[in-house]
């Protein structure tokens, strides 16, 4: 059964997987919006932003990495529901296929999506003046809190893929993700801030995930930001898992 589920999963996941290299355009448009806005940061606003010591752009990755992967998911949401409405998912079901693999296919695909514009994020940021000393155990306790981050996006961006009765629909919930970090300590300290603002930003998910990652790679002392990050990453996506696929056992039932 797991060899069956595994063998669907794989051969579904190249079908999404081809879909989006015949239109590169996707990750291009993912990737634009974080890149403007990290550049626009550093080199417009950053010379008047206090962020402490080091280079805007070290201070301010963290967050646009966050925005990339909100912005990627929009497009898995989009999938999913152009999948719906084709009625691709009678045919499937029609099929001898394991039938969680058509979601995970999904998943997989916006796993793979997402890193891919992260890694074209970060490889501008090397462009106009991120370093970092950070070892190999650092970048990749960085990575797989990313890759946390982006699969509790994704399970959630199923919900409205496929409960959506619009396009629209599908793809507008993820606005609010990617607004997110700008009440965070993404682009400034929290310390700036107005008090209900404080309170608000120090206590959302992502200000704990960009701070983590920052110390990680800044190679300060990792204070409790990085368990505070994983037990969001790790509870969001348990419970986007879980209504995820109740919703998808309820739609095809």
């Amino acid at each position: 059964m797991k060899k069956h589920f595994f063998g669907d999963t794989a051969v579904l996941t190249g079908r999404s997987l081809k879909h989006i290299t015949r239109s590169l355009d996707t990750i291009i448009t993912t990737a634009v919006i974080p890149i403007s806005l990290m550049l626009l940061f550093v080199f417009v606003f950053g010379g008047a932003i206090k962020h402490g010591s080091g280079s805007y752009v070290s201070y301010l990755l963290p967050g646009i990495l966050l925005i990339t992967v909100a912005s990627g998911i929009s497009y898995t949401a989009y999938r999913l529901f152009q999948d719906t409405q084709s009625g691709i998912f009678e045919r499937f079901q029609s099929m001898p296929i394991a039938r969680s693999s058509v979601l995970w296919a999904h998943v997989l695909t916006s796993l793979v999506a997402n890193l891919v514009s992260v890694v074209v994020v970060v490889l501008v940021a090397l462009l106009i003046g991120f370093r970092s000393g950070a070892g190999v155990l650092a970048w990749l306790a960085i990575a797989g809190i990313v890759i946390l981050f982006t699969l509790a996006l994704t399970w959630l961006a199923i919900i409205p893929g496929l409960t959506a009765k619009t396009v629209d629909g599908a793809s507008a919930f993820s606005y609010p993700l990617i607004f997110l970090p700008f009440i965070s300590s993404a682009f400034v300290p929290t310390d700036s801030m107005p008090g209900p603002v404080r309170a608000f930003a120090e206590n959302q998910p992502v200000t704990s995930i960009v701070n983590a990652i920052r110390d990680l790679y800044t190679q300060q002392p990792v204070s409790t930001d990085i368990w505070i990050a994983l037990a969001w990453c790790l509870g969001l996506l348990s419970v986007a898992y879980a209504l995820a696929i109740g919703i998808y056992h309820r739609k095809i039932s």
